[in-house]
């Protein structure tokens, strides 16, 4: 036997053990990831006096729906899904046309300042989002913004742009021109190159920055209460705030509101999570 084989062989065990640490640490980290989710929603289906009890079980002893029901029943419930409906889809819907279009012209076309402008968005990006909220607010009270659906949705739109921008084009730069060129040469308009060809390239990145926008709009709490003073114009996460009064707080309610609102996003992620991991895996970073 050759000393190569023999060093081989001896080296496996130490990989085995190594991989076998990697794969506990990754466990670990997972539990420590998945518990707050878990007890959500397990708080969820606990009746009110075991949940503000001090002697608390993993399980609850008896599971309950009355939470959801008294959530549902919470005042504005209905308007609050509407209102982030409305937000939500305009922003996300809103922001990946604008995204692709400016996708398209910088990864597509030269033109002076080009480099420069991507820079721009990347250092906006950086910007902590509180450093903005006074100059927004001004703007927008300037505007006529403040208690509308419009000012929310710009808010939510140029703060998704640069991110939906630099990753969608990452994936333009790399779709060759000579595709959009033979379509060309076949009698297609640059608008249907586009359509037929460009497109389906590009839904795994629209994907990965659709469902970023997504989050975005959908959780987003400061600007929501900054700029909604309107109660039949909350959103969600704002709306929350209803559960807490002079009386107390309906924790197993919260707890259902709560659970409520995280699901359309898990059903969105569970939709698209292939396209999601191509997208997060093959580009977006090309210069």
């Amino acid at each position: 036997m050759s000393s190569s084989t023999q060093t081989t062989q001896a080296l496996r065990p130490d990989r085995k053990k190594s991989r076998l640490h990697l794969d506990i640490l990754g466990l670990g980290i997972a539990l420590v990831m998945v518990f707050p989710v878990y007890w959500l929603v397990i708080s969820a289906l606990r009746p009110n006096r075991e949940i503000r009890s001090y002697d608390q079980t993993l399980w609850p002893t008896s599971i309950t729906f009355d939470n959801f029901v008294r959530a549902t029943e919470q005042p504005n419930f209905g308007t609050a899904i509407q209102s982030s409906l409305i937000v939500a889809v305009t922003a996300v819907v809103g922001g990946m046309i604008i995204a692709t279009l400016a996708a398209l012209a910088i990864g597509r076309f030269r033109f002076f300042g080009r480099k420069a402008l991507v820079l721009i968005m990347i250092l906006v990006q950086m910007l902590p989002p509180t450093a903005m909220l006074i100059p927004i607010y001004a703007q927008l009270n300037a505007m006529g913004g403040i208690d509308e659906y419009w000012g929310l949705i710009v808010v939510y739109l140029v703060s998704t742009l640069p991110f939906a921008t630099i990753m969608i084009r990452g994936f333009v730069v790399n779709i060759p021109v000579e595709l959009e060129e033979s379509a060309m040469v076949d009698g297609c308009t640059r608008f249907q190159a586009f359509r037929r060809v460009i497109f389906p390239l590009l839904a795994p990145g629209l994907a990965a920055a659709s469902i970023f926008a997504l989050v975005n709009a959908w959780n987003e709490y400061l600007f929501a209460y900054i700029l909604i003073n309107d109660n039949s114009k909350y959103t969600l996460n704002v709306w929350l705030m209803t559960f807490t009064t002079e009386r107390g707080t309906d924790y197993g309610a919260l707890m259902a509101a709560s659970t409520m609102i995280a699901l359309p996003v898990v059903v969105f992620f569970m939709i698209i999570q292939k396209k999601m991991a191509a997208g997060l895996t093959s580009g977006a970073v090309k210069g």
